[in-house]
């Protein structure tokens, strides 16, 4: 880079584009690439399925966040929705809400999907359901997902296998045991992954490393099925944390609690308490960032399951996000480290 420029310059695709003139300019910028390189805002949902009818649709993790509001919507849309809920057996109040719809046309499941039979269960009621089995099922979506945070000295390895079986393992037993279904229908997959599913971050390891992995295992289901007509698609949301509830001070505060009790005593001596309560503080701070407006990511999974042609990724997120994550994943590491890391 020129010696001339400050740290918030970049160089993009060949462009300068500076933090200081704005995002105005950015979006001018981007205006000049190919749909693939622009963000989620500027891309036009269109060429959609035709009827949508009573097509069928699973989706995981409906007990709050994404998936409750995902449910909703693709009712109103007319799909038939299975929503897989973790905490029906024990009367949550989010599928209570889904339940008073008292709609033929949304059903909720119990579903965890770290348990095997209750997997294998949700594929009989959903085939048991359907009118025609032989047809299939259209859609499945793989939201269902859990987070957390420490560097890596300060997390445990069952905290590491815990996040990897729901969001990773979770994802890949879900999506096996429907995969039949799916065929029959030629229909669609469509993974919930994350921004940081392209790029880490400091302090998340344990989510990063799980939705990396969901990017692995979705391009090579979408290889693997596309001579069988069926569509894989993967969303990476960008900074909703205000909107999904994944994180609240109280349980940031009982997790830090916790994390500190059982760290190995060279780790609490050589990183100090001192230390260790600054990274909690910053994470506190991220509980209410970002948008409380799910509307993109609900509109990018619906484009997913409806479009004729769908696109391969979708990424909801707002303008800084998507810049970062072009530089992290196309520059060298290097480059972006001192931008964002160092």
């Amino acid at each position: 880079m020129s010696p001339s420029w400050g740290l918030c310059d970049v160089l993009v695709f060949g462009f300068r584009c500076s933090c200081l003139e704005g995002a105005t300019q950015v979006r001018h910028t981007l205006l000049f690439y190919p749909a693939s390189f622009v963000p989620v805002g500027r891309r036009t949902y269109a060429d959609a399925v035709n009827p949508v009818g009573s097509k069928a649709v699973l989706v995981t993790g409906c007990d709050s966040g994404f998936g409750f509001s995902l449910a909703k919507h693709l009712h109103s849309k007319g799909f038939l929705v299975f929503a897989g809920c973790l905490l029906k057996d024990k009367g949550d109040a989010g599928v209570k809400e889904l339940d008073s719809l008292k709609s033929d046309r949304l059903r909720t499941v119990q579903l965890n999907v770290c348990k095997g039979e209750e997997v294998e269960k949700a594929v009989e009621v959903v085939r048991s359901s359907l009118e025609d089995p032989e047809k299939g099922m259209w859609g499945l979506v793989n939201n269902a997902g859990i987070s957390t945070f420490g560097e890596v000295e300060f997390t445990s390895m069952e905290t590491y296998k815990q996040v990897a079986e729901v969001n990773l393992w979770g994802t890949v037993r879900v999506t096996k045991s429907f995969l039949p279904l799916i065929r029959r229908a030629k229909g669609r997959v469509v993974n919930i992954s994350s921004m940081l599913g392209r790029m880490a971050n400091p302090a998340r390891s344990p989510y990063c490393i799980t939705k990396f992995g969901v990017e692995a295992f979705s391009d090579c289901l979408r290889y693997e099925m596309h001579p069988q007509g069926v569509k894989v698609c993967v969303v990476e949301p960008g900074n909703f944390i205000a909107a999904t509830s994944l994180y609240s001070a109280e349980g940031i505060q009982a997790t830090a609690n916790k994390m500190w009790d059982e760290l190995p005593e060279v780790v609490r001596k050589d990183y100090g308490k001192k230390y260790f309560d600054e990274k909690v503080a910053a994470m506190e701070t991220y509980c209410n960032s970002g948008s409380t407006d799910t509307t993109p990511v609900i509109d990018a999974i619906t484009h997913a399951l409806t479009a004729a042609n769908p696109y391969t990724r979708y990424h909801p997120m707002d303008y800084y996000w998507w810049l970062r994550m072009q530089i992290m994943t196309h520059l060298p590491g290097a480059i972006s480290d001192r931008i964002y890391i160092h």
